[in-house]
C-alpha cells in the first residue's frame, strides 16, 4: 500500500506541475503571437519576427522559445520545424499549429498576420473561459464548508440558549 502511494504521489505531482507549465506556456504563447503580429506589421520577415518576439518577452516560456529559435539557427533548419518539435515535446498543440501557420508563410509566402492575430485572440478568450470555469468550480467547492461553518456557529450560539431555557423549566 505504501509502495503504491510512494509511486503515485510523485507521479501526480509531476503531472500537476506539467499541466501548470502548459497553461503558463499557452498564456505566454498568446502574447508571443501578438508580438509576432506586431513585428510582421512593421515589415519584418517571418524569421526576424519570431526572433524579435522571443527576445522581448520574459519567463520560462519565452526562454524555451528563444532556445528553440537559437537551435534552429545553429542547425540551419527552419524555425517552424523546431517550434513544431517543441510543441509536440511539451504537448502544446497551439504551438504546433503556430509552427504550421508560420511555416506556410515561410515556404509559400502566405499572408499570415490576420490569421495569427485571430489565433491570439481565440487563445486569450479560451483562457478566459477556462479561468471563469475554474472560478465557478471553486465557488461550488466552497459551498459545503460554508454551510458546515454556519451550522457549527448556530450550534455554538444556540446550545447555551437552549440549555438555559430548558434548565429554567
Amino acid at each position: 500500500m505504501l509502495g503504491a502511494a510512494g509511486f503515485l504521489a510523485p507521479e501526480l505531482s509531476v503531472r500537476s506541475e506539467a499541466a501548470k507549465y502548459r497553461a503558463a506556456f499557452r498564456d505566454a504563447l498568446s502574447s508571443f503571437l501578438d508580438l509576432v503580429v506586431i513585428s510582421l506589421a512593421a515589415g519584418s520577415g517571418v524569421d526576424q519576427a519570431l526572433d524579435e518576439a522571443a527576445k522581448v518577452g520574459s519567463g520560462p516560456a519565452y526562454t524555451e522559445l528563444r532556445y528553440a529559435l537559437a537551435e534552429a539557427r545553429l542547425a540551419r533548419v527552419p524555425p517552424w520545424d523546431i517550434l513544431a518539435i517543441l510543441g509536440r515535446r511539451i504537448a502544446v498543440p497551439e504551438l504546433v499549429q503556430l509552427a504550421a501557420t508560420v511555416g506556410l508563410a515561410g515556404t509559400e509566402g502566405a499572408k499570415v498576420r490576420a490569421s495569427l492575430r485571430s489565433r491570439a485572440v481565440s487563445m486569450r478568450e479560451r483562457r478566459l473561459t477556462d479561468a471563469e470555469g475554474e472560478a465557478n468550480a471553486a465557488t461550488e467547492r466552497m459551498a459545503m464548508p460554508i454551510v458546515a461553518l454556519f451550522a457549527g456557529f448556530l450550534i455554538f450560539l444556540g446550545y447555551p440558549a437552549l440549555a438555559a431555557v430548558l434548565g429554567g423549566l
